[in-house]
């Protein structure tokens, strides 16, 4: 008997000494990255205002959720640059922007995650709206029978797609929505859609077309996949999509034994791979790194099997890749410009939020 509690008390030992080394270890990039942007914020408390106001919205709830408060210079100029872009409709973006839907999304997580205050309960109740309002319904004049209901879009191309809605969601469970909230049942049915499975929940075009349980950019104005077609015109299932998919359904209440997570699970299991974004190479390859993140912690596994049988600590091995693309300054980049990943302030961004959940 004592022998065996040696044992327990060993392994507990281990446990610990592997969880505080690992722990150092992501803890390290964080404090690399954060020192990168801290020097990299321009003179008005911006990060790359030439692209929008998301750049900003999203390093500043990168570094409120790597242990920052509204009372750090850096967040607080961020935080009072965003603030004049605050517009009377509830939303938050440049006048004349395409993206409001994406801008607004990030903005008020950020003032989200830095009111404790009850400072921005207004603007926070505004911002929501705002998304709702934008949201593809019976509002813009499309019933459930569209392909574009419940989806949300940059606004730039006139139809909604699947990583908008997948921000429109997140953006509702952080400010504290249920999954039974309507606008959020209304984006399942959309995401329902985007899936490369045939169910009672999605009988399109190309849903039996290319059956493989991912998911890809759109199902509206024809659909479309930004890692291609099949030659039978399907549609190509690719990482980022289906990890926000996934990550979507779960939020919407979707549960583990329904046939949409389990495909979308399989689909996961046969591509998993930190080494690139699965069906897009090194395009979009840190905005995929986040949604992993988020993602697989959604799930709630801390680990994942593979389909060829080995299993997988993914927060770890997350560490493990973004220690090995860090730059010497703390900075992370893409080689790949693709969706403005060879912008060093996004992807630090993008880097430290997926660190946030593998603390």
């Amino acid at each position: 008997m004592r022998s065996r509690l040696i044992g327990l008390f060993s392994l507990c030992i281990l446990m610990f000494s592997h969880a505080s080394v690992f722990a150092a270890d992501a803890q390290e990039l964080v404090d690399k990255g954060t020192a990168f942007l801290t020097k990299a914020q321009a003179e008005d408390g911006s990060f790359s205002s030439a692209t929008g106001t998301g750049v900003t919205s999203l390093v500043t709830t990168a570094l409120l959720k790597n242990g920052k408060t509204a009372d750090d210079p850096v967040v607080a100029e961020a935080l009072e640059y965003l603030s004049q872009f605050v517009q009377e409709d509830g939303g938050i973006y440049k006048p004349g922007s395409t993206h409001r839907n994406y801008e607004t999304c990030l903005a008020v997580v950020a003032f989200h995650e830095a009111n404790k205050d009850g400072k921005y309960d207004d603007l926070i109740k505004n911002a929501e709206k705002y998304i709702k309002e934008v949201q593809w319904d019976a509002g813009e004049g499309h019933d459930e029978s569209s392909t574009s209901y419940g989806g949300a879009g940059y606004g730039s191309h006139s139809r909604p797609d699947l990583s908008n809605t997948s921000f429109l969601i997140d953006t509702l469970k952080e400010l504290g929505a249920g999954e039974d909230d309507p606008a959020i049942q209304k984006a399942l049915v959309f995401v329902s859609r985007c899936q490369n499975l045939k169910t009672e929940h999605n009988d399109t075009d190309f849903a039996d077309k290319n059956p493989d349980g991912g998911f890809y950019y759109t199902i509206a104005a024809g659909g479309s996949s930004q890692a291609g077609a099949e030659p039978d015109g399907g549609l190509r299932s690719y990482g980022s999509m289906t990890y926000a998919g996934l990550k979507s359904m779960i939020y919407a209440g979707v549960k583990a034994d329904d046939e949409r997570v389990k495909a979308a699970l399989e689909w996961i299991t046969k591509h998993y791979t930190l080494s690139e974004n699965p069906g897009m190479a090194d395009s979009g390859l840190y905005y995929y790194f986040h949604t992993f993140a988020k993602s697989l912690a959604a799930v709630g596994k801390p680990e994942l099997v593979d389909d060829a049988g080995k299993s997988h600590s993914w927060k770890t091995e997350l560490v493990d890749e973004l220690a090995k693309r860090q730059q010497p300054d703390g900075s992370w980049v893409n080689s790949q410009p693709r969706w403005l990943e060879n912008d060093p302030n996004l992807v630090t961004g993008y880097a430290l939020l997926a660190l946030s959940y593998c603390q």
